[in-house]
């Protein structure tokens, strides 16, 4: 069975930055028992995350990113355009990491079969331990997104 690691990155000093991490803690607090899912807070990314990451087939990350949009708005990137909005806008606070962490995989020969970014737009990076209200009520439509994903992705992989 093909499993999949949620990778919940951002500093939850930090207010709106850190709803990468509070969506995998509510993934843990309401779909503990999801078959094949992996959720992990990446916290603000480093190299001993390619470990987990060479052991799982697929990949969603969640993230506060730059979009170009009201706060809490929720975007998903799916594999090839994963790696473009990575690369060509440079608008994520960790994409440096995470692309760092990508070409680990890759370069191992465990790169994920399918990957996923779930980008939601932040208001505020300042200090703060809980997103503002915009960002909070976004947590759970990234949650159920990334799972229709992994189950999407389940199925496919028989």
């Amino acid at each position: 069975m093909t499993t999949t690691l949620f990778l919940g990155i951002g500093n939850i000093l930090l207010s709106d930055e850190g709803v990468g991490v509070h969506v995998i803690a509510h993934l843990q607090r309401h779909h503990a028992d999801e078959p094949g899912a992996t959720y992990l807070d990446g916290g603000t990314l480093s190299f001993t995350l390619a470990g987990p990451l060479a052991e799982h087939g697929h990949l969603i990350v969640i993230d506060a990113t730059r979009l170009d949009a009201p706060p809490g708005t929720v975007r998903v990137f799916i594999g090839e355009e994963m790696d473009r909005f990575l690369t060509g806008n440079r608008t994520s606070v960790h994409e440096v990491g995470l692309m760092d962490l990508l070409d680990i995989s890759r370069l191992s020969g465990r790169f994920p079969a399918r990957r996923a970014l779930i980008g939601i737009q932040p208001e505020s990076l300042g200090w703060g331990e809980r997103p503002g209200p915009a960002v909070e009520s976004a947590i759970p439509v990234a949650a159920e997104l990334a799972l229709g994903l992994h189950r999407r992705w389940r199925e496919m992989s028989g």
